[in-house]
Order: C-alpha cells, then sequence, then structure tokens
C-alpha cells in the first residue's frame, strides 16, 4: 500500500517539476522572441530614434542585442533550473 502512495506522490512531483520546467522555457523564449523579432523587425523603426555605440537602437538589437539576450537568458536558465531540480530533490 506505501508502494502505491510513494508512485503517486513521485508522479505529483514529476508533474509539477515539468509544468515548472515548461513554463520556465515558454516564457523566455517569449521573451528572446519579443527582444529578437520585436525589437530587431516589428519595432526597429520606432528604436531607430535612439543610438548605442553609434547605431541605431533596433538595427543593433537586429544584429547584436537579440544574441547577447539569449546568451543572457541560457545563464538564467541555469540558475532557475538548479533552483527547481533543488525544489523537486532532483539535484546531484
Amino acid at each position: 500500500m506505501s508502494d502505491d502512495t510513494d508512485t503517486h506522490q513521485t508522479s505529483e512531483a514529476e508533474g509539477a517539476y515539468w509544468r515548472d520546467n515548461v513554463r520556465l522555457l515558454i516564457t523566455l523564449m517569449a521573451i528572446w522572441f519579443a527582444c529578437s523579432f520585436g525589437a530587431g523587425i516589428l519595432f526597429r523603426e520606432f528604436l531607430d530614434q535612439f543610438m548605442i555605440g553609434g547605431y541605431p537602437l533596433g538595427f543593433w538589437f537586429a544584429q547584436q542585442g537579440s544574441i547577447y539576450i539569449f546568451i543572457a537568458l541560457i545563464f538564467y536558465y541555469v540558475v532557475k533550473m538548479r533552483k527547481l531540480e533543488r525544489k523537486y530533490d532532483l539535484d546531484d
């Protein structure tokens, strides 16, 4: 009887872990999409009013900014996943 309870608790924990994991991934990918597609393409004309490093901001996002943001999101993902793994007792 306790094996069924342990299995049920484990599957609930795994389900919660994966829900949190997928929610984090969707959030981070939405941020990256907004920065790369939104700032680099959709809002480029508005952002080109501002300069960064001598280049229009919309151009900078299209060429450099989305890459930098993607790298920052990778580091953020690593930190958040370590916290999630500790929360669900899945860390090594």
